[in-house]
């Protein structure tokens, strides 16, 4: 009787396993194009970021792997490497990126894999080594953006100078690093969360500077149009951006 019941065993078994492992194959298909869907839509830079990734008599922009690009002063202060937001074209930060090179700032903007920093937290690497003549290095981001470089920084406080947060919080503990760290906000962002933000607070050093800049929203730190869940700006893309300048450039160096 036991014989004859392991017979009628093994072929159930055989086929138990063998439902099981098309059941998984199907799961992975589905969730493969589901991520491909996901990552297919996204915000695109408009023409006046794709615009500032040129040249011009002050800034020299160089996109020499056809990926990262670099936004050069002629005289350099500090370096800058940059993650862009959730689901945003890298290059929709190029204005920003061009206006902080101005100012002597060299910054980095490197392609984010999906754009999603947090399918590429370890993109600022490398870059430091480029330029062994900046003394002070900065990594930064858009609201998840930033807080994969906080991130970054948390793992590399030792080689950075500091952490520009925009729109955004870090979700490492790094009270105790000695980083510089910036945080900048619109006054009408709705889609930054607050409350986490708020939580985050106790992650940033004592001294962190943070500012809020009136009539600001979410989406003018970049250009790529309107994001879902803003709200109404009051002032334009152009001045949030150049206040945002402003606010990073006397953080970095305050006593001038």
């Amino acid at each position: 009787m036991n014989h004859l019941q392991d017979k009628t065993e093994k072929p159930r078994k055989k086929k138990h396993l063998t439902s099981l492992l098309i059941t998984l194959v199907l799961v992975a298909i589905i969730l493969c194009y589901a991520t491909e869907a996901y990552l297919r839509h996204y915000y695109h830079a408009l023409d006046t970021a794709v615009a500032a990734t040129a040249s011009d008599e002050t800034v020299t922009v160089t996109n020499p792997d056809g990926d990262t690009y670099y936004f050069i002063p002629s005289d350099i202060r500090a370096g800058l490497i940059f993650y862009s937001g959730g689901k945003v074209e890298y290059t929709a930060y190029a204005p920003l990126m061009h206006k902080l090179a101005e100012n002597g700032i060299l910054c980095v903007l490197p392609h984010l894999t999906g754009n999603l920093a947090i399918l590429d937290g370890n993109a600022a690497d490398g870059y430091m080594e480029e330029y062994p003549e900046v003394e002070n290095w900065y990594v930064g981001g858009h609201s998840l953006g930033g807080v994969a470089a906080s991130r970054y920084a948390d793992k590399h406080s030792d080689s950075l100078s500091g952490l520009i947060l925009l729109a955004s919080y870090s979700t490492r503990d790094l009270s105790d690093s000695g980083l510089n760290v910036i945080s900048v906000y619109g006054s009408e962002d709705c889609i930054l969360d607050m409350d986490q933000y708020e939580k985050a607070r106790q992650n940033l050093p004592p001294d962190f500077r943070e500012y809020v800049i009136d009539g600001g929203i979410h989406a003018y730190f970049g250009n790529y149009g309107e994001q879902k869940g803003d709200k109404t700006p009051s002032i334009s893309r152009e001045e949030q951006q150049d206040t945002t300048v402003d606010y990073i450039l006397y953080s970095m160096n305050p006593e001038e």
